[in-house]
């Protein structure tokens, strides 16, 4: 599979199809909330069976019950439809 790092137009676009995704520092980011550290770490982890099946790693930030996460594609140098894939599927986790 060969990867491009998208344009401005295709980020927006996808952004808005997104709930609560937004680009912060040329990746994709999004923060959730849970009822207790339990339930944030239990969905980390399912983030990453989802995220090593695709062998595209996020980068996951947890306190307490928030989990903060970014996407991007190291190899292309910013967002690619991996990373807005990878984030539909985290949202389906939910």
């Amino acid at each position: 599979m060969s990867l491009t790092k998208l344009t401005e137009v295709e980020i927006a676009a996808a952004i808005a199809q997104l709930a609560g995704w937004s680009v912060i520092n040329g990746k994709l980011h999004k923060k959730f909330q849970f009822k207790d550290f339990v339930a944030a770490f239990g969905f980390m982890g399912q983030v990453a069976i989802v995220a090593e099946k695709m062998d595209h790693h996020p980068e996951l930030f947890n306190v307490y019950n928030r989990v903060t996460i970014d996407l991007t594609t190291h190899d292309v140098g910013g967002i690619s439809r991996l990373d807005v894939e990878l984030a539909q599927k985290i949202d389906s986790l939910i």
